[in-house]
């Protein structure tokens, strides 16, 4: 990476994150009853593997500075649209989980290695992520609900998600020790998603 990046309490967000998701175990579940939208905006974020990718998106986009901070999101962005409508399509994609846990482990292991990784590599990886959690998004589309509602909720849980890990990129390089903090933080994010495999296999 090229810049170290920002925020002494990067730790204490992600442990209270972790802590607010109820159930790991269930964690793409959704509910028929309610509102598209709100439907949507949930899923990214009660899912702890969709949580911790898309808030690392944001942060190694911070981390890359200069184009990257918005160009790295919008590649996610705009292949999660593309997987959404594949999944909701019901056109297939192998792999869908185990993409998606990669995604946790591979974004945690670029914060805590904290090297410079060339931004094809990182944008091609980011695209491959967001074609995975979108088609998770779009095949776990609760029946009777409005597409587009939905799809605009969980496109704007995602900005949401990426815009915290951005702050959290771009705080930790107004504290001491931030990059430190941050190699931490991709550390824990990697154990969690390693932690998900594991629980996916042995289920």
């Amino acid at each position: 990476m090229s810049k170290s990046l920002p925020l002494s309490r990067c730790n204490t967000t992600f442990t209270c994150l972790l802590l607010l998701v109820p159930d790991l175990a269930n964690a793409h579940e959704t509910h028929a009853n309610g509102n598209g939208f709100m439907i949507g905006l949930s899923h990214p974020v009660l899912g702890l593997d969709h949580l911790l990718a898309m808030i690392s998106v944001g942060v190694v986009s911070a981390v890359m500075g200069g184009t990257s901070i918005w160009l790295v999101p919008l590649v996610f962005i705009t292949n999660m649209l593309i997987g959404g409508l594949l999944g909701g399509y019901a056109i297939p994609v192998p792999g869908i989980e185990y993409g998606i846990i990669f995604s946790v482990i591979a974004l945690g292991a670029v914060l805590a290695i904290d090297k410079q990784i060339p931004s094809v590599i990182v944008m091609l990886l980011v695209g491959y992520f967001g074609l995975m959690h979108g088609h998770a998004h779009g095949s776990e589309m609760p029946e009777m609900t409005n597409p587009l509602l939905y799809g605009t909720g969980f496109v704007m849980g995602t900005v949401g998600l990426h815009l915290f890990g951005v702050l959290i990129g771009v705080g930790a390089n107004k504290v001491p020790r931030g990059s430190e903090i941050l190699r931490v933080t991709g550390g824990v994010v990697g154990c969690a998603g390693l932690f998900l495999l594991a629980n996916m296999l042995l289920a």
